[in-house]
C-alpha cells in the first residue's frame, strides 16, 4: 500500500491524519507552499514542502488534497496535483461510517466519523464530510464541497459545485445548494441558495454576494 501525503498542515489536515490511524493508512508527510513551514513537525509528521520537493516520491505516495477546508483552495491543489502527474488518494471513508452499497463516491474525499450517508447518495471528487454529519436520501453532493461538522441534509438536496456548508447548519428536502455558495454555520435553509452567494441565520437569509 503506498503511503499518503496530504495537503495542508492545518487543523483539518490534522484531523484526516488522525483518521488515517484508524484506517491502516500511513502518512509520510503533510504538503505546504509556504517555504518557512517546510521541515515542521506537526503531530509527529514532518511537513515536506510543496509538489516539487517530493518528485523523488511520486511513485511511492498518493496525495490527500481534501485536506483543506476552503473548497477555492481545495481545487486548486487538487487541479495542481494532478497536473504534476501525481496519484490521487482513494475517497478516506472513516470505519464507524456505513456506505451502502446504493452510494457513489468520488475520488479524492473524505468522509469523517460518526457521518451517516443513507440511500442513493452520490459523493462527488475533493468532496469533504465533516465529522457527525446526517446526509439523507437522494442527495447530491458535487465536487469540491465542504460540509462542517453535525450538518444535517434532508432528502432530495442538491449541493453545487465548491459550496461550503458551516457547522451545524441544517437542509430541508427538495432545495439546492448554487455552486460555491456558503451556509453559514447553525443555518436552517428552506429555500433555494443561489450560486455564489452567502445566507446564514434561522430562517436562513440572503448575506451578500461572493466574487
Amino acid at each position: 500500500m503506498k503511503k499518503l501525503v496530504i495537503w495542508g498542515c492545518g487543523g483539518h489536515a490534522r484531523e484526516v491524519n488522525h483518521q488515517c490511524d484508524y484506517s491502516n493508512y500511513e502518512v509520510a508527510g503533510f504538503l505546504d507552499e509556504r517555504s518557512e513551514m517546510k521541515g515542521k513537525i506537526i503531530d509527529g509528521v514532518p511537513v515536506l514542502g510543496d509538489l516539487h520537493d517530493i518528485y523523488n516520491l511520486k511513485d511511492k505516495i498518493k496525495i490527500v488534497c481534501a485536506g483543506v477546508g476552503d473548497p477555492a483552495l481545495k481545487r486548486r491543489f487538487a487541479i495542481k496535483t494532478m497536473n504534476a502527474g501525481f496519484e490521487i488518494a482513494d475517497t478516506l471513508v472513516h470505519p464507524s461510517v456505513y456506505i451502502s452499497k446504493l452510494n457513489k463516491l468520488g475520488i479524492g474525499s473524505v468522509i469523517c466519523e460518526g457521518t451517516i450517508l443513507t440511500t442513493n447518495v452520490q459523493v462527488g471528487n475533493f468532496v469533504i464530510i465533516n465529522r457527525s454529519s446526517n446526509i439523507s436520501h437522494d442527495n447530491t453532493i458535487t465536487d469540491y464541497v465542504t460540509l462542517g461538522p453535525g450538518v444535517n441534509i434532508a432528502g432530495n438536496v442538491t449541493v453545487g459545485e465548491g459550496a461550503y456548508i458551516g457547522i451545524g447548519s441544517s437542509i430541508r428536502e427538495k432545495i439546492n445548494i448554487g455552486a460555491w455558495s456558503v451556509i453559514g454555520g447553525g443555518a436552517f435553509v428552506k429555500d433555494d441558495v443561489p450560486a455564489k452567494t452567502m445566507y446564514a441565520g434561522v430562517p436562513a437569509q440572503f448575506k451578500k454576494n461572493l466574487d
